[in-house]
């Protein structure tokens, strides 16, 4: 690392401004990764579309209503990531604390009057003509480019060749900040997304391993702590009640998970055809079309089915990862890492608990579950890995 240099990474108008004709940005974009999500969000179209079509009292009697809504929070989310293509990870970086005063700003706005519960988690801000907006998805966001600017600063301008302990102790401050105000609402899942990525972003930035196993003994430290404390919510602690012994109340708060392992388990390999899964259609599962999404593939699609959305999912971190490789600064690769990071947990941890592997916490299947904030967030993160590629150098 020691070889980097201000002026090679300095921050630039955009990425579209260093590149020929010959070699343009169209050509320089990760078409793998691009299609993988693509792909996954015309599957979540047509999985949402069929758990929501025959649900009057969600889709106010107009069976393509989420279908639509969800194709056009794809569409927002793709206008986004060409937004963060165009301007550029770099220059990004230099408006990071104004979009992390903004994010924090969200967050604590949930905890006003203007905040408002859905589905249990007060982790919302309810908008004119009945939208709503998650800050906690674009906090996540704003930790990785926090994190990445105050550790990759010194590295890519040679004068260290890892962060040393101070500057570490500062990313960290920029992660708890926005973390213990999400952990007051409480949205425990957004939360457990937000350790992980602050765990990738210091792996992939070389900080000492002192570091990361510190952090390892504060996070099961803070668990018990709040779990002594009585800061979850009551349906919190029973969802883990029920995890740790699904046989406690399957007719309560084992429900869920009892029926969308019914429902995945009875699609067999090739599934009970779109539209056509008995469980789907009967609506036993609920939140079928954002936490519980799996379960439509599971059941209508098969096992076939699932495990394209699975392959699909792989192909977008291991596209990640080789952009997290062949980027030559710092900052680039920290950015990567936290996405890859954010990306790998919140998808395992949203099919687990729908196998009855993971407990139920409340997170969205990244590019297949219908909801705007999470479907923007995600996009946007795909901009600014596609930036990352585009930007990089012609050697790498």
């Amino acid at each position: 690392m020691a070889g980097f240099s201000v002026s090679r990474y300095a921050p630039e108008r955009s990425a579209w401004a260093k590149l020929t004709a010959r070699d343009s940005v169209v050509r320089r974009l990760d078409w793998p990764l691009l299609g993988s999500a693509v792909a996954l969000s015309f599957v979540g179209s047509l999985l949402v579309w069929s758990a929501t079509r025959g649900r009057d009292s969600l889709t106010h009697g107009d069976p393509y209503y989420f279908l639509f809504r969800h194709a056009l929070n794809t569409g927002i989310g793709l206008g986004l990531m060409i937004g963060t293509i165009w301007l550029g990870h770099r220059t990004l970086r230099g408006a990071v604390p104004v979009l992390y005063g903004i994010s924090v700003v969200l967050v604590l706005a949930v905890l006003t009057p203007l905040g408002a519960t859905v589905n249990g988690a007060h982790a919302w801000i309810l908008l004119p003509g009945g939208f709503s907006l998650q800050p906690s998805e674009f906090t996540k966001i704003t930790i990785i480019l926090g994190m990445a600017m105050l550790l990759a600063a010194r590295v890519d301008a040679g004068d260290q060749q890892h962060p040393d302990h101070r500057t570490v102790a500062k990313a960290l401050g920029v992660a708890v900040i926005p973390m213990a105000i999400v952990m007051l609402m409480p949205d425990l899942g957004s939360v457990m997304v937000m350790a992980v990525i602050v765990l990738g972003a210091l792996l992939a930035s070389g900080a000492s391993n002192r570091w990361i196993f510190g952090l390892l003994g504060a996070g099961t430290a803070g668990a018990v702590a709040v779990w002594q404390l009585g800061v979850l919510d009551d349906y919190q602690i029973a969802r883990f009640a029920a995890f740790a012994n699904p046989a406690l109340d399957p007719a309560g708060v084992g429900y869920n998970t009892n029926q969308a392992r019914i429902a995945i388990g009875s699609g067999g390999l090739s599934g009970t055809g779109l539209f056509n899964g008995s469980q789907t259609t009967g609506q036993f599962v609920p939140e079928q079309q954002t936490d519980f999404v799996f379960t439509v593939a599971g059941e209508e699609l098969g096992f076939l089915g699932a495990g394209l959305i699975i392959v699909l999912l792989g192909v977008i971190l291991w596209r990640a990862c080789r952009i997290a490789r062949e980027t030559t600064e710092l900052y680039g690769t920290i950015v990567a890492a936290g996405i890859i990071a954010w990306f790998a947990f919140q998808s395992f941890e949203n099919i687990g608990m729908t196998l009855g592997i993971m407990p139920v916490a409340g997170l969205p299947l990244p590019f297949v579950s219908y909801g705007g904030s999470s479907m923007f967030a995600v996009w946007v993160a795909i901009g600014l890995l596609q930036s990352i590629r585009v930007q990089r150098p012609m050697s790498a």
